[in-house]
């Protein structure tokens, strides 16, 4: 068994699996893929699975737990990620003559077109020889094929409960793009956010509204906050 070469298994949706060469593996090759495993939700399953809106792919994602989920979400607001895929392919292959077989929980793609393999485990579970062992060897064999590989857990509370305030706010589709654009020309920062909404409120007409377009300009990064503390009226927003 040493030796074996590593290999990268795509699934397509026709349920027909590529096995390509690691070392011949392209970001492009996804274009297609589904994700290796099939979500599945039924009654007292033991794990969280579910399927996110993703206004990066303005499409559903899937995720297999609740820190799936965050991190997931954590990627759909990250102006760097382009593109999401879950469970993007099994990997096989040989670490020092013993045979692993893994499959991420994530391929992303930023906007550089360079491409980053993503897996997520709670932070107690790192130290596992099992999860160890397994991980070392995703790392070696990812960072060896030129992409980047991270090992996520749970993230900063202050900031995913932000991160997710804003995410309601993140479909493109229910706003106006004028309004929106109006907003940017408006504002001049620094400026808090209860004095955005109130400069806001001249487009929209509407304070609830105005509140909307600022928490949009957030998500989508045209404006700036300190996501490391609480959001409030008295943040201040920075382009």
């Amino acid at each position: 068994m040493t030796g074996l070469t590593s290999t990268v298994q795509i699934r397509r949706s026709d349920d027909h699996v590529d096995v390509i060469a690691l070392d011949d593996v392209r970001l492009r090759q996804f274009d297609t893929a589904v994700p290796w495993r099939e979500f599945r939700w039924y009654r007292k399953q033991r794990h969280f699975s579910g399927s996110y809106w993703s206004a990066t792919m303005e499409a559903p994602v899937g995720y297999e737990s609740r820190l799936e989920y965050v991190n997931l979400l954590l990627a759909d607001f990250d102006p760097r990620v382009v593109w999401i895929l879950s469970q993007p392919f099994l990997l096989d292959g040989d670490d020092h003559g013993t045979r692993r077989r893994h499959v991420p929980d994530y391929l992303f793609v930023y906007a550089d077109e360079s491409g980053c393999v993503v897996d997520v485990k709670p932070a107690e579970k790192l130290s596992r020889p099992k999860v160890r062992d397994s991980l070392g060897w995703s790392r070696r064999a990812i960072e060896g094929h030129g992409w980047e590989y991270r090992v996520q857990s749970e993230p900063d509370p202050v900031v995913l409960a932000n991160v997710r305030f804003l995410a309601g706010y993140r479909r493109r589709f229910q706003f106006l793009e004028s309004e929106v654009d109006g907003a940017v020309e408006l504002l001049s920062t620094p400026i808090t956010f209860g004095e955005a909404v109130r400069s806001v409120t001249g487009i929209t007409a509407d304070p609830r509204l105005a509140r909307s377009v600022v928490l949009h300009l957030l998500w989508t990064r045209r404006l700036h906050t300190d996501l490391t503390r609480v959001l409030d009226t008295t943040s201040l927003l920075e382009t």
